[in-house]
């Protein structure tokens, strides 16, 4: 028999709660009653057809400190058909990957009708936010209590409860058995071992699962750098001309990296379904606004909003934000570099124990603003970004961690440049100074960008990235919130960040190779000769960067097969529901001729 979701109870009163609702102390009982009514209603009737109930203490009452504290939940044929509405990719018995459809449910490797593990907590979660987020205004003028809280069609419910103050937060619960079983396979116990990423994924999602993954591949891939390094750094620190070898090592060693990490990704969100799984036709995210209309690809009901006007502030008020940031921070760092020169000569012609302790106010003071512009850029560039009106939450990241990474990389190492171009000094080069992947992206600029000149980077960053893995683990177990769970098929603008990186390192080392001492001497008549060689050597270089780029696949060949087995399996099968469609059409256009021939 065809379940639908008109057909599912919304009323059970115990359930397994996924997701905890907060709301704000004052919130008047009607609002709580039309949210209730909201989540529990029927799709059909703009619900999200969810279960719902109060927090209550071990004596099932509710008390003052949990009255507003709401569980929301789902029956298992409700996220089973959730799961098919988002899209999820789930292993066929044939152990092909597919698309999740309920009606063909028992098809699907794992599945059984008394087994309840077949969706992971993170992807049930995920349908549940999925779900909540999908509530829109329909008819209502403002939110009942509050009319200050305007509505109109289209709007996000949620959202606009948020952005109100009425929902103080919506967040995933933790399964402390499920954690303390991830916590002794993860980080309880401090030794050198894989990571459960599996196991990871399962618990907090593809997300969460890829940042591991790939810091675990990071720091491995850094080991064979360290180890070549460290001698450079023992034996022949002065000698330039020996560091061609190495940097030039490491060029190759970052493309290769990169490409290798690409392929590992394809095999595990292949496993995991979600390298398959179609987002493109994703409901909007719950800040995106604009007119209710329908969806002409998808014929979903659902906000419009123009893609020139989204241009329009793109380029005319974020892009022109971001280079006026941009210059105040070079303006901050060349005033940084005047205050050392001062220090520095005070200390000179005075010799005095305070001018002494003066040469760290400098350093102080930038570090000090350095950290408030960051935090300041941070939250322009997320009102601006949400101005924006991206449609996806993919997109709406993308450009967030575009100008957050740019602001970054110039504050970390456009005073490294400065040293290195300008000052020349390399001695005082060998000492200069996202969260996570941020953190990641910063070392391989460190490794890769100046390798030529401080060959012990790589060295340091194993052994911090040691120390991350276990710390970053606890963090998310113990310290911080559970995030939600987002499908993820790669680390996304990670990627190229770190691309444009390691391409801007072959120019970086190439440069500070030709203006050492050792090979400047070997031209002593004519600069033009050694800036000519140099150029020509680093075009030589990126030629050879971007021919292993292309050289590697960027997915392993059973993949690609995989992939290509499952395009050609759509194609046959739309193939065969257009023939079935003309047969129906040819059918009936026999039975009205028979109609019209009868008399």
């Amino acid at each position: 028999m065809k379940v639908t979701l008109s057909a599912l109870d919304t009323h059970e009163s115990s359930f397994t709660p996924l997701v905890v609702i907060e709301l704000a102390q004052d919130v008047k009982e009607e609002t709580k009653e039309w949210l209730k009514n909201r989540i529990i209603s029927r799709k059909k009737d703009g619900g999200a057809q969810l279960l719902f109930r109060p927090l209550l203490n071990k004596y099932e009452k509710e008390t003052l400190e949990n009255q507003n504290l709401y569980l929301v939940g789902a029956s298992r044929i409700r996220l089973l058909l959730g799961a098919e509405a988002v899209g999820l990719v789930k292993e066929c018995s044939d152990n092909t990957m597919r698309a999740f459809m309920y009606g063909t449910r028992h098809n699907f490797k794992g599945f059984d009708d008394d087994n309840d593990d077949f969706l992971t907590m993170a992807e049930r979660q995920f349908i549940i936010k999925h779900e909540l987020e999908s509530l829109r205004a329909r008819d209502e003028k403002m939110i009942p209590g509050y009319p200050q809280a305007k509505l109109y069609p289209g709007k996000s419910l949620l959202r606009r409860l948020l952005t109100s103050g009425i929902v103080i937060q919506v967040f995933p619960l933790h399964d402390n058995e499920a954690l303390k079983k991830l916590e002794d396979t993860w980080y309880t116990r401090f030794t050198l071992k894989y990571q459960p990423i599996d196991s990871i994924r399962g618990y907090f999602g593809e997300t969460i699962a890829l940042y591991f993954g790939f810091l675990e591949y990071f720091t491995f891939a850094l080991v064979p750098v360290a180890v070549l390094g460290l001698p450079y750094y023992l034996f022949v620190w002065e000698n330039y001309d020996k560091y061609v070898v190495f940097a030039s090592f490491n060029l190759i060693w970052s493309t290769v990296i990169l490409e290798v990490w690409k392929r590992g990704c394809a095999s595990m969100t292949y496993r995991w379904g979600t390298l398959v799984m179609k987002r493109q036709f994703e409901e909007p995210r719950p800040g995106y606004h604009g007119v209710l209309g329908i969806n002409a690809v998808t014929g979903r009901e659902e906000p419009l909003y123009p893609s020139y006007k989204r241009q329009l502030r793109i380029y005319l008020v974020s892009l022109p934000f971001v280079c006026l940031c941009l210059y105040f921070s070079l303006f901050v760092m060349m005033i940084y570099f005047d205050m050392e020169t001062w220090a520095l000569d005070l200390h000179e012609n005075s010799g005095s124990e305070w001018t002494s302790i003066l040469l760290y106010v400098p350093s102080i003071i930038y570090a000090i603003v350095i950290e408030v512009m960051n935090r300041l850029y941070r939250c322009a560039a997320e009102f601006l970004t949400s101005w924006e009106n991206h449609r996806l939450e993919s997109a709406y990241q993308n450009h967030l961690i575009l100008k957050v990474l740019v602001f970054n990389f110039l504050n970390c190492f456009a005073s490294l440049f400065y040293i290195a171009f300008v000052l020349r000094d390399m001695k005082l080069l060998r000492q200069g100074t996202f969260d996570d992947y941020l953190e990641l992206f910063l070392q391989f600029g460190y490794v890769s960008l100046f390798s030529c000149v401080y060959p012990l980077a790589a060295a340091f960053a194993v052994l911090n990235n040691l120390t991350e893995v276990n710390s970053d683990a606890l963090k998310m177990c113990r310290v911080f919130k559970r995030p939600f769970s987002e499908p993820s098929a790669s680390i996304g603008v990670w990627q190229l960040a770190f691309e444009t990186m390691s391409v801007i390192s072959v120019v970086t080392n190439c440069a500070l190779i030709g203006m050492s001492p050792q090979v400047n001497a070997l031209f002593p008549e004519s600069k033009a000769d050694l800036i000519l060689i140099v150029v020509a050597v680093e075009h030589a270089l990126l030629a050879l960067k971007f021919i292993l780029a292309f050289a590697i696949p960027d997915k392993p060949r059973h993949i690609q097969m995989k992939l290509a087995r499952l395009e050609f399996e759509s194609l046959e099968a739309l193939k065969q529901q257009q023939m079935k469609h003309v047969a129906e059409n040819l059918k009936e256009d026999w039975r009205e001729g028979g109609k019209e021939e009868a008399p």
